[in-house]
């Protein structure tokens, strides 16, 4: 299973670095988008997919990744190494804060918590005018570079986000199958049985808070890069609604349905809002739509055609966690 895993992304990672072959500029800019979008996916869906935590904050991390890069970039050195290190430093630094308060509570109030730190980092940035640009966002951002390679050029971005992608989905599936991301799924599951295991399910799930806190500065810091422009919108609670419609309609709990969603969003958010000013309408649609009938998602969607094709059994999407529960019984 793992050898066919690995074959998949294979063939998925050929197709991608061919793609400026035969690709306009155009859709080039498009794919660089949805790679980057789709760090930010994975990244919420450590939370929400695995460790059952769902956040509506998790802009805040992509906005102070993306901010704090923007910054050094243009006051200090837009050597992307420099400023990838600072995004990171500053996501963990505000996930670590943000996480210690959010894991004194649950559920609902987690949910209610992570959209008000959320949106005091939004009104702080709105209304920072000097540093920040304010309400006008942080434009004038001066083109990144990596050694050699002049990351203006959109095909040298390319594959540098595309390297950076692939360390990031190969990263997240060996973490989630690693003996501390079948602990966090085992709180998704039941984190009460969790607890009577010996574990400290709040210090798993802070670090889980942080991990994808984290991830999304990563990709804040690379989306400052890609675009040369930040502004406040991006750090609103819609950017964290769109980020979990593209988990949910990937397939939650799946390591490549975030990416799938993030795909899938971007593509269908490019077409329709060139015909109607009404594409969040549809979107929204299209997320009800998959809500109500294909909860699992395009991930599961497809496990259904695959299986019903080849005439397999049912299988497992958390294969871990059921061994992990039936070695305890």
């Amino acid at each position: 299973m793992m050898n066919n895993g690995l074959v998949k992304y294979g063939v998925m990672l050929i197709v991608l670095g061919s793609s400026p072959f035969f690709l306009s500029l155009f859709h080039l800019n498009l794919l660089i988008e949805i790679l980057i979008l789709g760090i930010f996916a994975l990244s919420l869906n450590i939370l929400v997919g695995y460790t059952g935590l769902i956040s509506l904050g998790h802009a805040a991390f992509f906005g102070v990744g993306a901010y704090a890069s923007a910054i050094v970039a243009k006051e200090v050195s837009a050597n992307l190494m420099v400023t990838v290190l600072v995004a990171l430093a500053t996501a963990v630094a505000v996930s670590a804060v943000i996480g210690f308060f959010c894991m004194k509570v649950k559920g609902f109030y987690f949910l209610m918590l992570t959209l008000a730190f959320s949106q005091m980092i939004y009104s702080f940035i709105h209304q920072s005018n000097n540093l920040m640009g304010g309400s006008n966002g942080l434009s004038g951002i001066p083109a990144s570079y990596l050694g050699g390679l002049d990351l203006s050029n959109p095909v040298y971005l390319f594959y540098l986000i595309l390297v950076i992608f692939t360390v990031v989905l190969l990263g997240i599936s060996v973490f989630v199958r690693s003996p501390f991301g079948q602990v966090l799924i085992g709180i998704r599951e039941n984190e009460t049985r969790i607890q009577s295991m010996g574990y400290s399910t709040t210090l798993y799930k802070y670090a889980a808070f942080i991990i994808a806190g984290a991830v999304g500065g990563l990709s804040g810091c690379l989306y400052t890069t890609f675009n040369g422009f930040i502004s406040p919108g991006d750090v609103y609670w819609t950017m964290s609604g769109s980020v979990l419609i593209m988990v949910l309609v990937g397939g939650v709990g799946t390591v490549i349905g975030p990416v799938l969603g993030a795909a899938f969003i971007v593509i269908l958010e490019t077409i329709v809002s060139s015909y109607t000013e009404l594409w969040m309408l549809i979107i929204g649609v299209v997320f009800i739509t998959f809500v109500i009938f294909f909860p699992k998602g395009i991930v599961g969607i497809w496990n259904s055609i695959f299986k019903k094709l080849c005439g397999e059994k049912k299988t497992y999407t958390d294969a871990e966690t059921k061994l992990l529960f039936e070695k305890d019984a």
